[in-house]
């Protein structure tokens, strides 16, 4: 195991040619859910420096990586090498959410050249505390054949149905809060 003083040109390459991101996090209590969640793709997600990462947060099924951000801030974002040489990169540090709907969202889109569409719910934003590497030995070489496009065409279809609405509607109905009742996407602020 290495660790470094914070993410250099070399890590963020490297960082930059996986395929996706995992992403951990838990609630304070005892009894809550640990979630681990597979991000991408490793387009959206953003090194803008050596201390601090920021992607770019879709809606889907669940909510738990916001609820747990907004109870306590912890969070791990990791990234294994599935081609090359083997290779697994752990970012510990604390994160922040950014919603759509707030005053800053629009302004953090912009700085991390993010372009939003209908489908995002927030940025979450990690103040890096801890980059950490490990072997990886055991990581199986895979390839990645594409990107998948259920996402994108429920989206699409939800629109063409509902319009944006249907979609807001969706965040509202699905990821208010987390599985263990914690408060996850403020629907207050969410647009109309």
């Amino acid at each position: 195991m290495k660790i470094f003083d914070g993410i250099d040109t070399t890590l963020a390459d490297w960082i930059r040619a996986q395929a996706l991101f995992f992403v951990g996090t838990a609630p304070t209590g005892a009894d809550g859910h640990v979630n681990v969640s597979p991000k991408g793709p490793i387009g959206s997600l953003r090194i803008s420096g050596p201390l601090e990462v920021a992607y770019l947060d879709h809606l889907g099924s669940g909510s738990e990586t916001i609820a747990h951000l907004r109870e306590n801030g912890r969070i791990c974002v990791m990234l294994c090498a599935f081609a090359g040489p083997p290779r697994i990169v752990r970012l510990h540090g604390r994160g922040e959410v950014i919603q759509v709907g707030t005053p800053g969202f629009a302004a953090e889109a912009a700085r991390l050249g993010f372009e939003p569409g209908p489908g995002a719910r927030s940025i979450i934003r990690v103040a890096v505390e801890r980059v950490a590497d490990s072997c990886g030995y055991d990581v199986p070489l895979l390839s990645v054949e594409g990107a998948r496009p259920q996402r994108a065409a429920w989206e699409a279809n939800r629109l063409k149905k509902e319009g944006p609405a249907g979609l807001v509607g969706y965040i509202r109905e699905h990821n208010a809060t987390s599985i263990d009742g914690l408060p996850a996407v403020e629907v207050a602020v969410l647009p109309a």
